[in-house]
């Protein structure tokens, strides 16, 4: 496959998807029309609603801004990212932003954690529901204690301070990314969030939360699963026990 990058953009916001095609397009639209000048690229793992189809008309739409990976599977989150981290670094993109397609994370809010690396304030600006109380809206409250509960977890173990580790919207300068070794990451569920923190606070780079509001996606099907839990159980203390050993 080959990629044509417009080179006014330093700005690319990776957005992994899993059957969301009733969102993608929407999405893009959204993040098009924030006037930041950033590019977008989907890995799509194989959906079988046809969100890859919805992709590459937007690439019509927005030519030269829109780029697709399709995957030959369901592969996860973790391996989405480190995918699309490397397509960004190989065209030298300087700010990299993750971010879901379900709405989950607020578009409107994607600015302020770009200006915040941007300005210098932060090397890994992070999209935090914790940072200022609780700021998460249509969650059952069984849901909510889990993830409050796994933050305070994962911070506690790992030493990292942050309120939340398991963020999945934020925008990193690509000295972080060439700084952790990203083909060293293994997890790749909500754990994936947690080392990718670690990493970056472990190799001294500034982290920063800047509060946002989370709200429960309004289509399609939560990605959750219990073996995502178990993973990011074992995860923080294998991250842990390497780190003091100096094997991270």
């Amino acid at each position: 496959m080959t990629y044509i990058l417009s080179m006014k953009n330093d700005t690319l916001v990776i957005t992994p998807t899993y059957n969301e095609a009733h969102n993608i397009g929407r999405i893009i639209d959204h993040i098009m029309n924030l006037g930041i000048g950033c590019d977008m690229l989907i890995v799509d793992d194989n959906s079988p609603d046809q969100t890859a189809d919805i992709v590459r008309a937007k690439q019509e739409q927005y030519p030269d801004r829109i780029y697709l990976i399709e995957r030959e599977g369901k592969l996860g989150l973790g391996t989405a990212y480190v995918h699309g981290f490397h397509f960004a670094l190989e065209r030298d993109y300087l700010y990299i932003c993750e971010m879901d397609a379900d709405f989950s994370h607020n578009p409107d809010d994607l600015p302020k954690l770009v200006e915040s690396v941007k300005r210098g304030e932060s090397d890994l600006a992070i999209g935090s529901r914790y940072s200022k109380g609780i700021s998460i809206v249509n969650w059952p409250l069984r849901r909510l204690i889990l993830s409050y509960a796994a933050n305070i977890y994962a911070r506690v173990i790992t030493g990292v301070p942050l309120k939340d580790m398991t963020a999945g919207f934020k925008c990193i300068h690509r000295t972080v990314l060439e700084g952790i070794d990203i083909d060293k990451i293994r997890s790749n569920g909500y754990a994936f969030q947690i080392e990718i923190h670690f990493r970056a606070y472990k190799a001294g780079f500034r982290l920063n939360e800047i509060s946002i509001i989370f709200r429960e996606r309004e289509e399609g099907v939560s990605k959750m699963s219990k073996a995502i839990v178990r993973e990011a159980v074992w995860r923080v203390w294998a991250l842990r026990i390497r780190s003091l050993f100096g094997k991270l």
